[in-house]
């Protein structure tokens, strides 16, 4: 019970990794808050943690702002943030990529986390105690095949939130408050929509993946996020951690038959 006291608020947290990460923060104490699209899954994860579900849509301003201040109105302040959120697009060829669907993605990847730190950062400040964890992705690094838009979000997660989350280290650390970033390689909610679309992808995923398997959620990724989240991390800030069973060394090798 580590973080019992602690207000964690999960964007994405209705499946996948964000709700893995939602369920050990709640185990190890901390009251959560599920910010979520999907109202089912959204519900579903909040009733299993006993925390609080808000319908989030993260490419929306207005809903990141009432998603915090919800959070603090509940329970007084944040005093941890999981940048989880994604749900931003459909396998394709770069040529058939609309404008449409690159905003959506740059919003839901980049501009979400972004006013979710902005909006979170006084209430940590005020109590001198902050943790702030920006889900990244190997698929920028390793340029996927069919997924541009989540890519070039993903990547801007990389680089440009990589950035923000470095400098924001570096201006916040003497607030309490530290920034970190975590690069995942677990078969999560979208990994599984996927392999739906290419059962014949999964196999050669985890067989390229240096430790011959592709993560899981709750054991490989949820423990090194708690790990952010805690007092353990005080000393940890401005990182990217990649937990990937070590996938990002020679890349990952995904050839999708695109039509």
């Amino acid at each position: 019970m580590s973080l019992e006291g602690r207000v964690a608020v999960v964007t994405g947290a209705g499946d996948g990794i964000g709700a893995a990460v939602a369920r050990r923060l709640a185990a190890e104490g901390a009251r959560v808050l599920v910010a979520e699209l999907n109202e089912e899954t959204g519900r579903a994860t909040a009733a299993e943690t006993g925390g609080r579900f808000v319908r989030t849509d993260v490419s929306d301003k207005a809903q990141v702002l009432a998603m915090v201040d919800t959070a603090v109105r509940e329970w007084g302040s944040v005093d941890i943030l999981v940048n989880n959120a994604w749900g931003a697009g459909d396998v394709g060829r770069v040529e058939n990529k609309t404008d449409a669907m690159l905003a959506r993605g740059l919003g839901v990847g980049f501009y979400g986390p972004l006013w979710a730190m902005q909006s979170a950062f006084p209430h940590m400040k005020a109590r001198g105690w902050g943790r702030v964890i920006n889900m990244c992705s190997l698929n920028g690094v390793n340029a996927h095949m069919g997924t541009l838009e989540y890519n070039a979000a993903k990547e801007a997660l990389q680089e440009a939130l990589r950035t923000l989350t470095r400098t924001a280290a570096r201006e916040w650390a003497s607030t309490g408050v530290v920034v970190n970033a975590i690069c995942p390689g677990a078969k999560s909610a979208a990994f599984r929509r996927m392999m739906s679309e290419h059962p014949e992808l999964e196999g050669q995923a985890d067989a390229t993946n240096p430790m011959g398997r592709i993560g899981d959620p709750d054991q490989d990724i949820a423990p090194v996020a708690a790990f952010l989240a805690g007092e353990g991390a005080r000393y940890v800030t401005g990182n990217t951690l990649f937990v990937d069973g070590g996938s990002h060394i020679n890349g990952v090798a995904w050839a999708p038959d695109l039509p």
